[in-house]
C-alpha cells in the first residue's frame, strides 16, 4: 500500500484545488513544489503592508456561478473592478474601447457619431485579406486605435513586428457603445481580501506540503509513494522533451517602493507605445483599495522564454500548437497521471478556467 493517494506536482490553482476536492473525500495528497511557498503564480508577496501579486495581477472574474460560489465559500472577495487606462506617449484613454476611449480619440459624444467614425477608419481596409496581425487589427479597427492602442503594446508583449505575427491573434476587437471601463463582461469580479495566499492556505489546508521540491531531481521516488501523479508543469518537461521544446514569452517584474500614498491613481496602466520598454505598471495597493501611507509599483517587461525564466504564455502557433499535439497524444495513454494546468496543457487559462478543470478532473 502506498503511503498517498495522490502526488500533486505543482501547488497553483489546479494541483490546490484538485487537492481540497480529494482531500474532501478522504484521500491523503502530497504537494510539492520547486518555489519556496504554495500557490504558484497568484502567490502573494506583502511589502509595506500591501498585498504585491508576485507573479502579475491576477484579477478574479468568471461567468460560471458553481465557481464563482466555490471560491466566494472559501474565503470573501472584495468589489474590486478591473478597469485598466492606457497611456500612449503621456496620452490617456480607457480600457477596454467604449465610449470613454471613443471620445477621448476623437471627440465623438453618441454612440451613432463614433460607430460612423469607426466605419470611415476600416473603410479603407475593407477589401485586403488580413495575412498578418497588423492587417487584421487595420480591417477591425482601422489606424487610430491601432496605432495608439495596439500595436506598440502587443509588438512588445510578442517580441515581434506586429507584420510577422498571425492574424488569428486577433480575431476580434470588443468595441463598447456605452460609458463603460468595466474591463469584463462577467457578472463575478473581485480579489479575496487579504489577497490570493487566503485562498490557497484554504484549498490545501487537508494536504501534506512540502517546498523547494523539484520533482525532476528523484521523480522515480516521488512517482512511488502515491497511486497516481497530478502533474501541473511544463508537459514538454515531463516527458524530456523528447519531441523538442515549446516556446513560451516570460515576464520580468521590476518592484518599486514609493513614499507616495498614491502613484497612478489605478491598479493597472498600459504603456502602448512601443518606445516604453514596459507593458505595464502595477499598483498593487488599488486591488484592495489601500490606505496605506506607501505604495508599491511593478513594472511588466516581457521577455523571451529560456529555461532560466517562468513560463508564462504559449506561443500558440501552427508550429507549437503540431508539437503539444504530440505531447497531448503521449500524455492520454499515461494511466497514472492526470496532467492539468495552463503549463501541462499549453494554454493560457483564466483562474475560473482552471478551477473548472481541477473540479472536473477531481471529480472524475
Amino acid at each position: 500500500m502506498k503511503k498517498y493517494d495522490y502526488l500533486i506536482v505543482g501547488s497553483g490553482l489546479f494541483g490546490a484545488v484538485f487537492a481540497h476536492q480529494v482531500g474532501l473525500k478522504g484521500k491523503k495528497c502530497l504537494v510539492i513544489d520547486k518555489r519556496s511557498q504554495a500557490g504558484g503564480n497568484v502567490y502573494c508577496e506583502k511589502m509595506e503592508g500591501i498585498n504585491v501579486h508576485t507573479y502579475g495581477a491576477h484579477i478574479f472574474h468568471t461567468s460560471d456561478r458553481e465557481v464563482w460560489d466555490y471560491v466566494s465559500n472559501l474565503v470573501e472577495f472584495n468589489r474590486y473592478t478591473n478597469s485598466p487606462v492606457a497611456n500612449y506617449k503621456g496620452e490617456l484613454y480607457n480600457l477596454p474601447f467604449n465610449m470613454n476611449t471613443f471620445y477621448q480619440l476623437w471627440k465623438v459624444k453618441t454612440p451613432q457619431e463614433a460607430k460612423s467614425r469607426i466605419e470611415q477608419e476600416v473603410a479603407e481596409y475593407a477589401t485586403i485579406k488580413p495575412s498578418n496581425l497588423e492587417e487584421q487589427a487595420l480591417k477591425l479597427v482601422g489606424r487610430d486605435i491601432y496605432i495608439k492602442l495596439i500595436k506598440g503594446y502587443t509588438e512588445k508583449q510578442w517580441g515581434r513586428k506586429a507584420t510577422e505575427l498571425p492574424p488569428f491573434i486577433i480575431k476580434r476587437i470588443p468595441l463598447r457603445f456605452t460609458f463603460d471601463n468595466n474591463y469584463f463582461n462577467d457578472p463575478y469580479q473581485g480579489i479575496p481580501v487579504g489577497g490570493y495566499n487566503m485562498l490557497i492556505d484554504k484549498l490545501l489546508k487537508k494536504a501534506e506540503v512540502q517546498l523547494n521540491i523539484n520533482f525532476f531531481d528523484d521523480r522515480q521516488i516521488f512517482s512511488s509513494i502515491a497511486n497516481k501523479v497530478v502533474y501541473t508543469g511544463m508537459i514538454d518537461e515531463y516527458f524530456d522533451y523528447c519531441f523538442g521544446k515549446l516556446e513560451y514569452r516570460s515576464l520580468e517584474f521590476k518592484n518599486e517602493v514609493l513614499h507616495t500614498a498614491n502613484y497612478q491613481g489605478n491598479a493597472v496602466v498600459n504603456y502602448t507605445d512601443f518606445e516604453t520598454p514596459y507593458t505595464r505598471i502595477i499598483e498593487h495597493k488599488h486591488f484592495e483599495f489601500g490606505t496605506q501611507e506607501k505604495t508599491v509599483i511593478t513594472r511588466e517587461y516581457p521577455q523571451t522564454w529560456d529555461e532560466s525564466r517562468e513560463a508564462y504564455y504559449p506561443v500558440n502557433d501552427d508550429t507549437n500548437n503540431q508539437l503539444f499535439e504530440k505531447y497531448r497524444q503521449k500524455a492520454m495513454i499515461q494511466t497514472n497521471v492526470i496532467f492539468g494546468g495552463r503549463l501541462a496543457n499549453y494554454a493560457y487559462f483564466d483562474m475560473d478556467q482552471t478551477i473548472r478543470n481541477a473540479l472536473e478532473a477531481s471529480n472524475r
